[in-house]
Parts: structure tokens; C-alpha cells; sequence
């Protein structure tokens, strides 16, 4: 289906609760019909919004998912009855940017209570690409924190969002996904007052637990032998900005593209000057370039999970898990101390 041509909403409405319970891996079986109880209907556009979702309305909501594990989120497509079921929820939580087919699914369905992550923290824009391969000399903006370190993030390589190809990659920040946690929490509250005090309190809980985490990269990546990573995803700019990393993506957009002979020497010599170990590949897309650029310039291979999906194959259960395993994986591939 062509993502811009979405099916009008009136067209599917009748499919909608059938719809609903095959969508969702959380809700109950009589979740579509209204037999979920007192339970929010939500629906959420991948992972990162899903986790958030499930995690601070507990047992009030009922999750579904329009990302299927396994499905790479930059490029669903809707069908008619996932559009149905967005207009049947209550609640849809939803990062404006990243799935071009739910944005607009979203703007069509008239849902009252829809949350755009991105306005619940400040994006930031880690470099403009030309093509998809315009890496050198590209840094990301300093960070406004005190602690911000000399060295930026690479170019992110997704040209998504409307603002000068704002980075939305916000959840491999931990500090920026606990800003859209607390606004989520809040939003939850006033869609579902009756509940109010439990969504606080288990906002409250995850704020503390990614504070955690937080405190675990910056403690864990504070001495390195070397502060560069390569990726053939480049989503880790707020990642990299945030521990005084340097990115250096591959190919930009596609996680699966060729690197290009010219782009294989330059990694290769930034490698060689700033003492890369790892060209890190994700777990939703295949290895073939990180294995070929390893194969090129002597480095080794690693994953590093962008979160976009949870499958049987990602190094973790949930969200907290993989950002642990991404943060072993980091201090392996940089010699930390």
C-alpha cells in the first residue's frame, strides 16, 4: 500500500473490532469489543512508545502495537484495519517523524487524546546528510548540559522530522526518554483522571529506573581508550552527545546499503586515528556492511540494538535490558577503564 494514499478512516471503521485484539500482543482477547473493563485502549507506534506505554499505565491500559516484532518501524505500512483500531482508541502515543504512514494515520482519525513524543522533549538536528553518504565534517550541536563534552556526535544519517532533519531517535538518550516518560505520565493522568495516582507513581518508578541508567553510561563510559564507534545505523547521536561519544555512521538512511569504496577508506583512516575497534550492525537488519567494512579495514563487529523492535534475537527483554547490553557492548568496542 502506499503509505500516502491511506484508506479514509470511514472505510475501515467496521473492521475495527475485529481488528483490534489479532493487532494487540497485550491487550485481552475481548479487548476490541469493549470487554477490557475499566482498561485505557491505547495504541502506540513502535517499541520505545509501546514500553513506555505499558510501563506507566500498568494495569490500566491496554497496549497494541502497530509495529509487529521483527517489522523495521522506519518502514511500515498500515492496513485498513490497524488504521481502524488507531481511531478506535482512547490513547495513542506516537513519535511524529519516524513512521511517515502512522503520522498520517493519526492526523486522519480524530483519536482526542494523541501524544507526539517529540514535543514532550527538545529535538535536536545531528547533521544534514546530501544523498545519504555526506558524513565528513559533519558534528552534532553541543549539548546544553553542564557536563556536554568537546567532542559531538557524527551526522545522524536519517533525514526524518520537519525540522531541518531533526534526529528522533530521543530514546537511546535516557536523559531525554525520562523528559517523554514524565509527559506521558502526565498526558495519562488527564486522559484517565480516575487513575491518576498510579500513573504518577509508575512515572515516577521508570524516571527513577532510567536515571539509573543513565548514571550507569556515564559512570561506564567516562574512561575509554577511545571515544569514536562506527555504525551502519547511525540512530546513536543523542546517545553519543549525551557520554561525550563521536558516531561515525556508514551509509546514513539504510542500515543494509554498500558503503561506498571512498566512505570504506575514510572509515578506515578514521579507525586508524581514532583507535575504532568495532563496526557495530543492529539486530533488525542484516550484517552483510558491517561485515564487509570489517573485512576492509581489519576491524571487528558487534551489535548495537537501536531499540526500534524487540525480538527473539535482541541481546535483552525489554528497553532497560538491550540499553544494558548496548552499554556493555560500547565499553568492550572502546577500551573502557
Amino acid at each position: 500500500m502506499n503509505v500516502r494514499r491511506l484508506i479514509p478512516v470511514t472505510a475501515v471503521t467496521g473492521a475495527v473490532a475485529l481488528g483490534l485484539t489479532a493487532l494487540s500482543a497485550c491487550s485481552s482477547s475481548d479487548a476490541a469489543d469493549g470487554g477490557n473493563g475499566d482498561k485505557l485502549n491505547v495504541t502506540a507506534s513502535f517499541y520505545p512508545m509501546q514500553f513506555l506505554a505499558e510501563k506507566i499505565g500498568g494495569e490500566h491500559v491496554a497496549v497494541t502495537s502497530l509495529t509487529k516484532p521483527g517489522v523495521e518501524p522506519h518502514d511500515l505500512e498500515l492496513t485498513p484495519r490497524q488504521i481502524g483500531s488507531i481511531s478506535d482508541s482512547d490513547y495513542v502515543l506516537y513519535l511524529k517523524g519516524i513512521q511517515p504512514a502512522v503520522d498520517d494515520a493519526i492526523q486522519q482519525s480524530g483519536v482526542k487524546n494523541t501524544v507526539d513524543a517529540a514535543t514532550l522533549t527538545t529535538l535536536e538536528d545531528h547533521g544534514s546528510e546530501v544523498g545519504g553518504h555526506d558524513h565528513e565534517g559533519e558534528e552534532g550541536h553541543g549539548h546544553e548540559d553542564e557536563e556536554a563534552h568537546e567532542e559531538h556526535s557524527e551526522g545522524d544519517g536519517h533525514n526524518h522530522g520537519e525540522e531541518g532533519g531533526a534526529d528522533p531517535h530521543i530514546w537511546l538518550d535516557p536523559v531525554k526518554y525520562a523528559e517523554v516518560a514524565q509527559g506521558v505520565g502526565k498526558s495519562l493522568e488527564k486522559a484517565d483522571p480516575d487513575h491518576a495516582a498510579d500513573y504518577k507513581k509508575n512515572t515516577e518508578a521508570l524516571v527513577a529506573e532510567l536515571g539509573e541508567l543513565n548514571t550507569a553510561f556515564e559512570t561506564g563510559l567516562k574512561n575509554t581508550a577511545t571515544k569514536t564507534f562506527i555504525t551502519t545505523h547511525s540512530a546513536f547521536g543523542y546517545l553519543a552527545e549525551r557520554y561525550g561519544l563521536t558516531q561515525q555512521g556508514i551509509a546514513g538512511i539504510d542500515p543494509e546499503a554498500e558503503p561506498s569504496p571512498a566512505r570504506i577508506q575514510e572509515i578506515h583512516t578514521i579507525a586508524e586515528e581514532e583507535k575504532a575497534t568495532t563496526v557495530f550492525f543492529e539486530t533488525l537488519a542484516s550484517d552483510k556492511t558491517a561485515k564487509t567494512l570489517a573485512k576492509d579495514t581489519g576491524l571487528k563487529t558487534g551489535v548495537l540494538d537501536p531499540l526500534e523492535g524487540i525480538t527473539d534475537k535482541s541481546p535483552g527483554a525489554d528497553y532497560i535490558e538491550v540499553m544494558e547490553s548496548n552499554l556493555a557492548a560500547l565499553q568492550k568496542a572502546l577500551g573502557a577503564k
